[in-house]
């Protein structure tokens, strides 16, 4: 009996060393674990933006890079946030047709990501966009038209939140970043050892543009109803945008643009 009860507590012990174990691995290399900042960055030689050039931000004395195109006459420019993954230089083919219908765009790489220098944070990465949206609303008079991807809807409703802008589209939003942590990891303290927990669920509530959420049911990386939870608490809803059998990476193809552009003029309107 006695061998039996030691057995369990060295048992028990190794059960909590290891369990520590995971979860100092976890906090120490989390930025590790939580961005995929690789990526090949292209050139605008490149594309088909003939008329883009490149630009160079100054965020908090470090500098983002990006591409940036006028809108048309009397037309809006978009605002683009990046997902988690490569160089904002990798998605062209989206500004390549906010280009053909007349928008202008705004584009970067957050600091750490391929394009720009510097460390990724939480911290970081809103500063950035905050700097970029500052940067584009001095440059121009047009309305700035708000659109995150992925990661991005953490930038994007931050911003948002604290800028007046047209309208804010969200594409395969998180509700959290350490709500899409815990759905993956749910026997792990992730809410008390996560930095960067990106709180879209909080600043959603400080939004007064209309909001429009794409997401998709097949959705691997993001499950389909952090999009939407997020969009049940958006204060000016005007569109759920809901694809049955899409994938985190398929909405483009799956026609977004043919939503996002009448939301936008929507929200132009008078």
């Amino acid at each position: 009996m006695k061998l039996l009860r030691n057995l369990l507590i060295a048992l028990l012990v190794l059960v909590v060393l290891g369990y520590g174990g995971v979860v100092a691995y976890m906090f120490f290399n989390q930025r590790a674990l939580q961005y995929s900042a690789q990526g090949q960055v292209f050139a605008l030689a490149d594309t088909t933006l003939t008329d883009a050039g490149d630009v160079a931000i100054d965020s908090g004395g470090s500098v983002v890079n990006g591409w940036y195109q006028a809108p048309a006459p009397g037309k809006p420019v978009i605002l683009y946030y990046k997902g988690n993954s490569k160089s904002f230089s990798e998605e062209y083919e989206r500004y390549q047709q906010f280009v053909a219908d007349g928008y202008g765009f705004l584009a970067f790489d957050y600091r750490g990501f391929p394009a720009s220098p510097g460390d990724i944070s939480e911290a970081n990465i809103l500063d950035d966009a905050i700097a970029a949206y500052d940067w584009l609303d001095a440059l121009t008079d047009a309305p700035i038209l708000i659109w995150g991807r992925s990661l991005g809807s953490g930038p994007a409703t931050y911003v948002a939140s604290q800028r007046d802008a047209a309208a804010l589209l969200l594409e395969t939003p998180f509700l959290s970043a350490v709500n899409v942590a815990a759905e993956r990891y749910p026997i792990l303290p992730v809410g008390l050892v996560m930095q960067d927990q990106f709180r879209n669920d909080l600043w959603i509530k400080d939004v007064s543009e209309p909001v429009l959420v794409a997401h998709g049911t097949a959705d691997r990386t993001i499950d389909v109803t952090n999009g939407e939870r997020l969009y049940a608490l958006a204060p000016n809803q005007n569109e759920l945008w809901i694809v049955e059998g899409a994938d985190h990476s398929d909405l483009w193809d799956a026609g977004i643009w043919g939503h996002a552009e009448p939301f936008f003029e929507s929200a132009l309107s008078p």
